[in-house]
């Protein structure tokens, strides 16, 4: 959620759930990137049967827009990464405003916190900035780090012209593209030993 050239200011709308229609405070910073609402709307469509219930973590979280949006549609809990200060004292005081309880905020670099006691999670947002190209590192991270259940889904967001370097057993669920981002769904896979 946070990277591309434009800088996001104003609000974004949560599209879904029990907080459909509820703005986010989205601060003016260089790089934010939020996801826009066609992309979050086709990215929940995907989810919808699997996120009630679901333990998340939205790296490199942003706005926290996905992250709050899988919380308003019944996550169980979810992780928000973020090393701007700023992001994540917005981010904060949306959580605050909107009553989220579900939701905990880390202000750390997503490598970082990623290094940490792993929390295993069934849904991971991973939306690193594009300029930074953290897709591979990231999701060597979440495996090496015990962070992904054996089935886990991956979201991930990058630039329309290529396709990440990920790992080989997460599989091409869902994917498509919204001007110059592809976004995709995995589905880990182990295979059989």
């Amino acid at each position: 959620m946070n990277g591309g050239q434009k800088s996001g200011s104003g609000r974004i709308r949560i599209i879904g759930g029990n907080l459909r229609n509820s703005r986010l405070q989205v601060p003016e910073l260089p790089g934010l990137r939020p996801t826009p609402e066609r992309v979050r709307e086709t990215l929940f469509n995907w989810l919808a049967p699997m996120i009630e219930g679901a333990r998340c973590l939205d790296l490199c979280a942003g706005t926290g827009a996905l992250g709050i949006e899988a919380c308003s549609r019944g996550a169980a809990h979810v992780q928000f990464v973020e090393r701007d200060a700023r992001a994540v004292q917005a981010l904060r005081e949306n959580l605050a405003r909107l009553k989220v309880d579900v939701g905990q905020v880390a202000l750390l670099d997503a490598s970082q916190f990623l290094q940490g006691t792993a929390q295993p999670c069934d849904l991971v947002f991973l939306d690193p900035p594009f300029a930074l190209d953290l897709w591979a590192a990231l999701a060597l991270q979440l495996e090496r780090g015990g962070w992904l259940l054996p089935k886990a889904l991956i979201y991930v967001e990058s630039p329309g012209h290529g396709v990440p370097d990920l790992p080989a057993h997460w599989q091409l669920h869902r994917e498509a593209r919204a001007g110059e981002v592809r976004f995709a769904l995995y589905r880990r896979a182990l295979p059989l030993s």
